[in-house]
């Protein structure tokens, strides 16, 4: 188990990985990172824009088909 610390940074909280951390996850300075509340707890994943597009396909689709959703759902 890793341990992390949060720190104040400006207004907000924010922490450090260790380097063993970001060369196994393949994290670079500057990634986009995504945190999922799971039934497990957090998940925290850099996914490419390929993951992007596909949200964005999700919410197009979800804003499209509202009703047939919503009925669906019924």
């Amino acid at each position: 188990m890793i341990k992390l610390k949060l720190t104040k940074i400006g207004d907000s909280l924010g922490t450090t990985f260790p380097q063993e951390i970001m060369e196994k996850l393949n994290w670079q300075e500057g990634d986009t990172l995504y945190v999922n509340e799971t039934t497990e707890g957090i998940e925290l994943t850099s996914c490419g824009s390929e993951f992007e597009a596909v949200m964005e396909a999700s919410q197009e689709i979800t804003h499209r088909y509202h009703n047939a959703l919503r009925e669906l759902a019924n």
